[in-house]
């Protein structure tokens, strides 16, 4: 019986001619323009990420914490003063390892149960399309405060309802002042909000500032048991947030400690 036998053949036939040459170079072509869109693709795809790591980080890295809250009645004298709480004296810092927050980017949402004012910075033009009335990046904080309480203009109107003002404690870094409120880390700041009732506008003291009575309303009424909500919105990072409710009975307190 004969055995069959295979054996294998080398094909050492080619393509030739101007076709394969052509259709060569389209596949070289291809090629590069894939690996050009791949390149693109993938830096546009790096740089999306690094913002958006960056951007996360500053979330949840940029910490506004409130050390504490006192409220300031307005008086003519030790034994008449107001029935409402006129100034809310606020003291902030940073969380460690917190990002630089700007004020002046900040919006402070105050409500006492049945009004709510939404307050900016007073060097903030932007929000209203002004600045607060006579506020000043060159006067003391004192000086501002004083603007805050007592200064309006047509447009938004009082000063107390709209705004807010800051002075600072402790800023080693020499970031903050008056046109450029930057808190860093381990910087502590006092935050002023105005809460003047229709009915304690008469008084001719406010704290520091001596208003002569023509202190102006901010629409907002802390008497006595008033359930107070505050939030602190700043431009990037997580919102702060205190809730509280004043004593049953201010007595001849001038300054009353609300918070913690």
């Amino acid at each position: 019986m004969a055995r069959e036998r295979s054996s294998l053949r080398d094909n050492t036939s080619a393509q030739i001619g101007i076709g394969t040459l052509i259709i060569f170079i389209a596949m070289v072509l291809i090629a590069a323009v894939a690996a050009s869109v791949l390149i693109q693709t993938s830096g546009v795809l790096q740089q999306k990420a690094q913002s958006t790591g960056k951007q996360a980080t500053q979330e949840v890295s940029s910490n506004l914490v409130v050390k504490s809250i006192e409220g300031i009645r307005a008086k003519n004298s030790s034994t008449s003063m107001a029935e409402n709480i006129s100034l809310l004296k606020m003291k902030v810092g940073l969380n460690v390892g917190s990002s630089p927050v700007d004020l002046n980017q900040m919006v402070i949402s105050i409500s006492d149960g049945a009004n709510n004012n939404d307050l900016i910075y007073g060097n903030n033009e932007k929000s209203y399309g002004t600045a607060m009335s006579d506020f000043s990046s060159s006067a003391s904080a004192d000086t501002n405060l004083e603007k805050l309480l007592t200064s309006t203009q047509a447009s938004p109107g009082d000063n107390a309802a709209y705004f807010f003002t800051v002075s600072k404690i402790r800023d080693e870094d020499v970031s903050f002042s008056q046109g450029s409120p930057i808190m860093n880390t381990g910087d502590l700041v006092t935050i002023y909000v105005s809460t003047v009732s229709g009915g304690d506008l008469g008084y001719t003291t406010i704290g520091p500032v001596t208003t002569s009575g023509s202190q102006k309303d901010s629409t907002l009424d802390i008497g006595p048991r008033t359930t107070v909500s505050l939030v602190f919105t700043p431009e990037a990072g997580t919102v702060t947030s205190v809730d509280l409710v004043t004593p049953s009975s201010y007595g001849t307190r001038e300054t009353i400690q609300l918070y913690p």
